[in-house]
């Protein structure tokens, strides 16, 4: 759409902070009034609408995507998304292990064992590691200690989490971006192990080129979002 505006201002919204568009309040597509705990977070997202040109593209605002998601969707539906967060948990990425190459075996190992290490350390979440790619049930404590370490997260948290999950391929890996232990890039190196694999050995096309680049994008927003969010 075109833009129509030409100020932008963080808000006072009872107890958080919303946006005026030239003193009109910015609401949610939904049309709910966009209001945020964490004033680093409203001035994130006003830096997006100050920083469009002549037409306002929604896909170069992800903050305003996710918070309008966090919003309009996620904040009614906790007990649903959380439960779509542990199906990440059920068959995260980390959990699958090539059985060959030895070269792939014991790079997965090398890279992706610490990370689950510390989630049986952190959240008292034991996964287990499954050689290949057919699907099997996880410990039901591991599952039931992740449904706790999300019990807290409010809807920013979740939609945050949900944004890495889905990007990543794991809940470990969201949750170890949220929690700081590894940053953006590396979720998206970890996730990615595989393919990197692959690519050091035969090249990268410019279609797998451009996909990792929206992947490391998309795990970049979900990561800012996460540290901007939290209160």
């Amino acid at each position: 759409m075109k833009r129509l505006y030409r100020e932008v201002a963080v808000t006072a919204e009872g107890d958080g902070f919303g946006l005026a568009l030239d003193g009109n309040r910015v609401n949610t597509p939904a049309g709910a009034a966009l209001v945020m705990r964490s004033r680093g977070l409203a001035e994130a997202v006003a830096a997006e609408w100050s920083a469009q040109g002549e037409q306002v593209l929604p896909d170069t605002m992800p903050l305003m995507q996710l918070t309008a998601t966090a919003l309009d969707r996620v904040a009614s539906a906790r007990p649903a998304v959380i439960a779509q967060l542990l199906l990440y948990g059920e068959t995260d990425l980390l959990c699958y292990r090539a059985t060959e190459p030895p070269e792939l075996v014991d790079r997965q190992a090398a890279i992706w064992q610490p990370l689950l290490d510390w989630a049986a350390l952190r959240f008292g979440a034991e996964l287990a590691v499954i050689a290949g790619l057919m699907p099997q049930p996880q410990p039901a404590g591991a599952l039931a200690a992740l449904r706790a370490a999300l019990a807290p997260a409010d809807a920013f948290g979740l939609t945050g989490l949900l944004a890495a999950a889905g990007a990543a391929g794991s809940l470990i890996l969201a949750l170890a971006l949220q929690a700081g232990r590894l940053s953006a890039d590396e979720v998206w190196a970890l996730s990615l192990l595989d393919e990197t694999f692959q690519i050091e050995r035969w090249g990268e096309d410019a279609e797998a080129a451009a996909r990792r680049a929206r992947l490391r994008a998309d795990l970049r927003a979900a990561g800012r979002f996460l540290t901007l969010a939290a209160v």
